[in-house]
């Protein structure tokens, strides 16, 4: 290790001392056994720290702020109903957009301008709307084929993994049709306001009917919660509605970091989490990490505790009525890194 890293005994007395309300997320209390085990993953507090005070000076928008007209390049209809449909739609197949094989990121060229990474696949889901086709129609998703992805994701290389997407969508698509007219916004309507509610909450109910949502992995006996997609999914639909006055869900608090293959890597490349000499070098080689793997479980697990002290810090130096919460911290680190050149840990999985 690094002379920079931070023992878990000192990490875990630090996350001991914060006060943000996402601490009793039962996401985030589920990752403290990897936190306080892990082999290859560690934090250097001190980066926190210093992360935090720049971070705690930008500006940041309200949550309730509107989108200035003409800042959504995929805009397409003012139907708010519509907006979550494909909010949710993107949602399912939002994973995987490095080529396992030669660490390509998936890119295309819409509207005059070059894409990349989720950003691609939402250009390629406007382009298909905008063309008329009935994409957020359950039925739709619950029919379609490989065939028909290839053609919605035509660029100069294959969207990875298009036989999961296919699954993926099947099962989904089904599920609408059989239960929520086909519709995602109905499935909403249907839930409790709230992530978590006695198990009638939002993010509950994602993991209970939609099993590609499960995002569960087992370490050592211990099952560690990380809901990448459905969190992100609700996240996204509660920042499309709430300028509306129509706010998703009641307890944001409650949201942790959305871990996937970015936002780890941002959290790399600001010195925040430090890996073993023999993780680092398997990640800039491009080596696959197994699914459910220690590595990759520590790499997530990692990501949504060190997510949760940043948010923290940040909050810590900035005044009263201005606090973040942990999704706005998640997004400033995704958005700075998705379209980097530096390789980021690659795992083949449809959660992330």
């Amino acid at each position: 290790w690094s002379s920079d890293v931070c023992s878990s005994d000192l990490v875990l007395q630090y996350g001991r001392q914060m006060r943000g309300g996402w601490w009793k997320s039962p996401i985030l209390q589920s990752v403290v056994p990897v936190i306080e085990g892990a082999q290859h993953v560690r934090l250097d507090l001190g980066e926190i720290e210093r992360v935090a005070t720049w971070m705690a000076a930008e500006e940041w928008a309200p949550l309730d702020a509107p989108m200035p007209p003409g800042a959504d390049p995929f805009f397409f209809s003012d139907d708010l109903n519509q907006q979550v449909d494909l909010i949710m739609l993107a949602n399912s197949i939002d994973f995987a957009f490095t080529s396992f094989t030669t660490s390509q990121k998936f890119e295309v060229d819409y509207l005059g301008q070059r894409w990349s990474d989720s950003e691609a696949m939402g250009a390629c889901l406007h382009r298909a709307i905008t063309a008329g086709e009935p994409i957020l129609d359950g039925a739709w998703a619950a029919n379609v084929n490989r065939a028909h992805l290839e053609r919605l994701f035509r660029a100069e290389m294959e969207m990875p993994m298009l036989d999961e997407r296919v699954a993926v969508l099947n099962e989904v698509g089904g599920v609408l049709v059989d239960r929520y007219h086909g519709r995602w916004h109905t499935w909403i309507a249907s839930c409790a306001p709230a992530l978590f509610a006695n198990g009638d909450g939002l993010l509950e109910r994602m993991e209970a009917e939609f099993p590609r949502f499960r995002d569960l992995s087992d370490w050592h006996g211990h099952t560690v919660k990380i809901q990448k997609l459905p969190q992100l999914g609700l996240w996204i639909a509660h920042r499309a509605l709430t300028p509306a006055g129509r706010p998703l869900v009641r307890d944001t608090e409650m949201f942790t970091a959305f871990a996937d293959y970015i936002v780890p890597l941002g959290l790399n490349v600001m010195g925040i989490t430090h890996y073993t000499p023999e993780l680092t070098a398997r990640v800039l080689a491009g080596d696959l990490l197994p699914r459910d793997s220690d590595e990759e479980i520590e790499i997530r697990a990692h990501t949504v505790y060190a997510t949760a002290l940043l948010a923290d810090a940040i909050n810590a130096r900035r005044p009263a009525g201005h606090e973040l919460i942990i999704p706005q911290v998640d997004y400033r680190l995704w958005k700075s890194y998705h379209a980097t050149h530096v390789p980021h840990h690659l795992t083949r999985t449809i959660m992330y």
